[in-house]
C-alpha cells in the first residue's frame, strides 16, 4: 500500500531538518552498576543497582492465596492502574503486586527511557521475589499495552521470568513494520534531531477508555506523564519491535485481551501478533465488543477482570463473557 504524506509543507520540514542534524543521538538512561542483591520491601523494590521502584499490593485477607499476579502498567502511566483490578481479583483468592517501571510514576529517571534490558532484568528480579513470599504459588504476569510487550519481550528472551501464565491487556505491538513511511520518518528524524522535546496528546482526539471519570482523575494525576520526550517514544518504537520479534518464541500459556474501539494500538499489529502465536500452546484470545485500550479501567472492566480470574482458575473452560467464543475464528473474521 502507498502513503501520501499528508502534507507538502512538513514533508520539506523534515527534509530540512535531517539536513541540519548534528548527529543527536536518543537518551538511554541505563541502569548503573550492581551493588546490592534485588530484594522486595512492603511498598517497595530495591534492583540490582540500588533503583527503589515505589509497589503497590492487593492481598486476598483469607488464605491461603490461590495465584499471584505480577502487573505491568502502560506508557506514561503508573502502578496505581491496577488498583482496581487488584481489589476485584485479591476478593477471588489471587494475590497482585504492581510497580513503577523506571521513567515512570515515582521510580528514577522520571521521564527517560531505560532501555528493554532494563526493563527485562527488573521484571524477572521483582518475579523472583513476589515467588519467595508466595512459594509454591502459580504466578502471572499480566501486562497493559507497554506493559504487555514487555512481559513479551521478557518471556521470549532466554532466562525468562518464572512464570505459570501471561496475560496481555491490549498489547502494545505496533512495530515500525506495520507503520506508515511517514510516521517512521517522523520518529527517526525527531529521536535524532531534537530527542529532549516533549510532545503531548492534545489534538489526536484518541478516546483510550469510555470511562470519563477515570479518564479526568488521570488527567489531574501528576504521576500519570502529559509531555512525553521523543526519545522516549523512540525507545517504545524499540520495545513494540522487539515484541513483534519475540511474540512466536512464547512458550507459556498466554491470554490476550483486546478491545474493538482500540484506538490506541490498531487492529493490524495485533492481527500480526496473533498469526505469530497460532500453533502456540494453550494460546486464548478474548475480543471485547465494547471494550476500549484501556480494557481493565473500561465501564465495563469487571468483564475482563472476571474472565483473567476464570482462565487462572480453569485455561480449558470458556471464559464468562463469551468474548473468547466471538475470537474463535480469528480476529480478522471480526470486523
Amino acid at each position: 500500500m502507498h502513503h501520501r504524506f499528508p502534507n507538502p509543507l512538513l514533508r520539506s520540514l523534515i527534509i530540512l531538518a535531517l539536513l541540519l542534524c548534528v548527529g543527536c543521538t536518543p537518551l538511554v538512561n541505563r541502569p548503573g552498576e550492581q551493588v546490592t542483591t534485588p530484594h522486595l520491601e512492603f511498598a517497595h523494590f530495591v534492583t540490582a543497582d540500588g533503583a527503589v521502584l515505589p509497589v503497590r499490593s492487593w492481598i486476598p485477607k483469607q488464605e491461603p492465596v490461590k495465584a499471584v499476579i505480577v502487573a505491568l502498567h502502560g506508557f506514561n502511566d503508573y502502578s496505581k492502574f491496577f488498583t482496581r483490578p487488584g481489589q476485584y481479583l485479591s476478593q477471588r483468592g489471587i494475590a497482585c503486586y504492581a510497580y513503577d517501571q523506571r521513567g515512570f510514576g515515582n521510580a528514577p529517571g522520571r521521564g527517560l527511557w531505560p532501555g528493554v534490558k532494563a526493563y527485562r532484568d527488573d521484571l524477572r528480579a521483582f518475579t523472583a521475589e513476589v515467588r519467595l513470599h508466595h512459594p509454591g504459588v502459580p504466578l502471572y504476569v499480566l501486562g497493559e499495552s507497554m506493559g504487555a510487550a514487555v512481559a513479551i519481550v521478557s518471556m521470549g528472551f532466554e532466562d525468562p521470568p518464572e512464570a505459570d501464565g501471561l496475560i496481555l491487556s491490549s498489547p502494545a505491538v505496533w512495530s515500525r513494520s506495520t507503520m506508515p513511511w511517514h510516521q517512521r520518518l517522523l520518529l527517526e528524524t525527531g529521536a535524532h534531531v531534537a530527542p529532549w522535546l516533549r510532545l503531548t496528546g492534545e489534538g489526536l482526539r484518541i478516546m483510550a477508555s469510555d470511562n470519563i471519570d477515570m479518564l479526568r482523575e488521570l488527567a489531574r494525576d501528576p504521576l500519570v506523564i502529559k509531555a512525553t520526550r521523543v526519545d522516549a517514544i523512540y525507545g517504545l518504537a524499540n520495545l513494540m519491535d522487539e515484541a513483534q520479534v519475540q511474540v512466536k518464541k512464547l512458550k507459556i500459556a498466554t491470554l490476550v485481551l483486546y478491545g474493538e474501539h482500540d484506538e490506541v494500538v490498531p487492529r493490524e499489529p495485533i492481527e500480526l501478533m496473533l498469526e505469530k502465536m497460532q500453533g502456540l500452546p494453550q494460546t486464548r484470545t478474548a475480543f471485547y465488543e465494547n471494550g476500549y485500550h484501556l480494557l481493565l479501567r473500561d465501564l465495563q472492566a469487571q468483564k475482563p477482570w472476571n474472565d483473567i480470574a476464570a482462565w487462572i482458575e480453569n485455561r480449558n473452560a470458556p471464559l464468562p463473557s463469551g468474548a473468547d467464543r466471538r475470537m474463535s475464528l480469528g480476529l480478522a473474521e471480526v470486523r
